[in-house]
């Protein structure tokens, strides 16, 4: 089958991949212009763009997905098929309708749960204990088509959203390559959505990483799970903005469960422990002074000493 892939990050490169290994022929591999990343801004190629490249495959990359010219060469490639994952933009009817089978979407969740950009980093942020993959059928509306086949997949405590984004990246390679190979056959079905069932996954800001210490220790757990690696917990300390990389959840005894939310209860040795909501302590285990490497709770302690009372505010100090 001639396939018209559509991708970006790095959960795109499996699917990719796996298609190759299994002789599926990609006439064409659609991916974001390059663009200023990293440390140094440089820019630099999509991982989707590097795979395909490194396959031999014709890489396409338009500002607007829109324009003529792209809507043009897509229908000259003859594609069959066409396949998204995590793309990064919203396509028109007239692109999603030229290959001959439709478009197809290798999404994140367990739709219709989490539809759009952020589905695994919203999952773990809600304290969810599974979450999956679902392959649908591209409409107009915001992953609303219907389902053609998905798998489930456990979250861990611990496990944070880079972990089992590439874990369905996985999971999504091989249930697209057998779902392709039901729409070749003629024997693929469809499952239309509940949409009354549907929550949203919207794109991430810097903003969603900061943090509430009113909050029970539980969510504040799960909010640093989900936003690393990317934009991170954070908090203020003293006036300085710190990000809050790993955390765990301990049992709350004495004195400590009557503190103020965000109050430090313990600052020694290898322990950092907060006052969080209903009662509930926070450890922190790793955190990142502002402009500086990150550290253990350990070594950040011995470098850093913190004289209690200290307070985790949401917000700096006024001077």
């Amino acid at each position: 089958m001639k396939i018209a892939f559509f991708g970006t990050p790095a959960f795109a490169v499996p699917s990719l991949a796996q298609l190759v290994a299994e002789g599926e022929q990609i006439v064409m591999a659609v991916t974001q212009p390059d663009r200023p990343r990293g440390r140094g801004h440089r820019v630099q190629p999509s991982l989707l763009k590097t795979a395909a490249l490194a396959h031999r495959i014709p890489v396409l990359q338009p500002e607007r997905v829109g324009d003529p010219g792209f809507a043009a060469a897509l229908a000259s490639c003859g594609a069959d098929l066409g396949v998204v994952a995590a793309y990064g933009k919203i396509l028109p009817d007239t692109i999603l309708h030229t290959p001959r089978h439709g478009t197809i979407n290798v999404h994140a969740s367990l739709l219709p749960r989490y539809r759009g950009a952020a589905p695994v980093h919203r999952a773990i942020i809600a304290g969810e204990q599974e979450t999956g993959v679902t392959m649908i059928r591209l409409v107009r509306e915001m992953d609303a088509g219907p389902m053609l086949a998905r798998v489930v997949r456990s979250i861990a405590d611990d496990e944070t959203s880079d972990v089992v984004d590439r874990a369905l990246a996985e999971l999504g390679a091989r249930l697209l390559v057998s779902t392709v190979r039901d729409i070749a056959a003629g024997r693929a079905t469809e499952q239309l959505q509940d949409h009354a069932l549907a929550t949203l996954a919207p794109r991430l800001t810097t903003e969603d990483g900061r943090l509430d210490w009113t909050r029970p220790a539980r969510a504040i757990h799960n909010l640093v799970r989900g936003l690393h690696p990317w934009p991170h917990a954070f908090s203020f300390l003293d006036g300085s903005r710190y990000l809050i990389l790993r955390t765990g959840v301990e049992a709350s005894a004495g004195a400590s469960a009557a503190r103020a939310p965000g109050e430090i209860v313990e600052a020694g040795a290898e322990r950092l422990r907060v006052a969080c909501g209903e009662g509930t302590v926070l450890a922190i285990h790793e955190l990142q002074p502002e402009g500086r490497r990150r550290l253990p709770t350990r070594a950040f302690l011995a470098g850093h000493p913190i004289d209690l009372p200290a307070v985790f505010q949401s917000f700096p100090s006024a001077e």
